[in-house]
């Protein structure tokens, strides 16, 4: 029989830990609904990995209280061990045994006798793609067929809660591409997912709910749509002629509109966002008032657009600093060419 739930599958209040002096959960709250692709989204240091350690029974926390499928984290750890699987940031397999190798052994730990494991490992191969690679070592995968495989490893017994702690980080678009629809996969079946990451677009692209969390505590939460929605209606990018008067331009355009303004990591570019909640005008009146004072200041503008509001750009409205550093948005941009 099915252990599916029509409850939440997470719900945690209050939850905080520490590591010294530093606070890396602190009054952590979460409500997860069952079936679910579930967004944590938050830069480095803000707390996701220590939240997911905590809801796995990896960490007890200091204080607050989580519920997996209502089984209490600490005092029924076996429980909710009984029920969630966990794929952390980093790969898990052994990489001197083979991709069959690690799913045939992983299921024998798990209890399938051995032509079941082979069984349900080469069905596991089979569809994620990894069927031509399953003889060859897996320090010889390439990082995407890895994860491809830590992630058939967390589901080799089909979990009702997945734990994905940043799965698509330093992977190509394309690798990144394919992790995204094992995912999709994932919850079709009947799995809830929560996802923990960094990457504005995969948090779009995959979750029906987010949570922002910055400094160990959830900021914002909603759908994405909603979590657009609640900075404005508009979001002006424009490319400067002159990268040297970008700070003219990034002045001008905080004192005229009272908003965050986003440096792109093109020294020409910048971002901000209109049509806020308190503005007499609507989005394009500003975006209109916005162009004639830049023209009249003597910025030129090669490249001008008002479209909707990202992820990134909510981040930035709620912190007044984006989810990832320009540095390391350079050094993402990179690894995906």
């Amino acid at each position: 029989m099915s252990r599916r739930s029509t409850g939440p599958a997470i719900e945690a209040e209050g939850l905080t830990r520490s590591f010294g002096e530093t606070r890396a959960l602190d009054g952590l709250d979460l409500e997860v609904p069952a079936g679910t692709v579930y967004g944590v989204l938050g830069p480095n240091g803000a707390g996701k990995t220590t939240a997911v350690r905590v809801l796995a029974t990896l960490l007890r926390p200091d204080g607050g209280r989580a519920r997996i499928f209502g089984h209490d984290v600490v005092a029924e750890a076996d429980a909710v061990r009984a029920r969630v699987s966990l794929t952390g940031q980093y790969a898990s397999v052994d990489e001197d045994l083979t991709g069959l190798e690690n799913l045939v052994l992983l299921g024998r730990l798990l209890g399938h006798r051995k032509p079941a494991a082979r069984e349900r490992a080469d069905g596991l191969l089979a569809a994620f793609g990894l069927t031509e690679a399953a003889d060859r070592q897996a320090k010889k995968y390439s990082g995407g067929m890895r994860r491809r495989l830590d992630i058939a490893a967390s589901i080799l017994n089909t979990p009702d809660l997945l734990f994905l702690d940043e799965p698509t980080t330093g992977l190509d678009p394309r690798s990144r591409n394919q992790v995204w629809e094992i995912v999709r996969a994932v919850v079709a079946h009947g799995t809830t997912v929560l996802l923990t990451t960094q990457y504005l677009d995969e948090a779009d692209q995959l979750a029906g709910r987010i949570a922002v969390v910055d400094h160990g505590r959830v900021i914002a939460e909603g759908t994405p749509g909603e979590l657009k929605a609640s900075v404005g209606s508009g979001t002006v990018h424009l490319r400067l002629r002159d990268a040297h008067q970008r700070p003219d331009a990034e002045r001008l355009l905080r004192a005229v509109l009272d908003v965050p303004v986003q440096l792109e990591p093109d020294p020409v570019a910048l971002t901000a966002r209109v049509g806020g909640e308190g503005s007499d005008l609507d989005a394009s009146e500003q975006a209109a008032r916005v162009l004639g004072d830049l023209a009249r200041a003597g910025i030129v503008v090669d490249n001008f657009s008002l479209g909707q509001p990202s992820l990134d750009e909510v981040f930035l409205a709620l912190t007044d600093h984006p989810a990832v550093p320009a540095d390391e948005r350079d050094e993402q941009l990179e690894a995906a060419r």
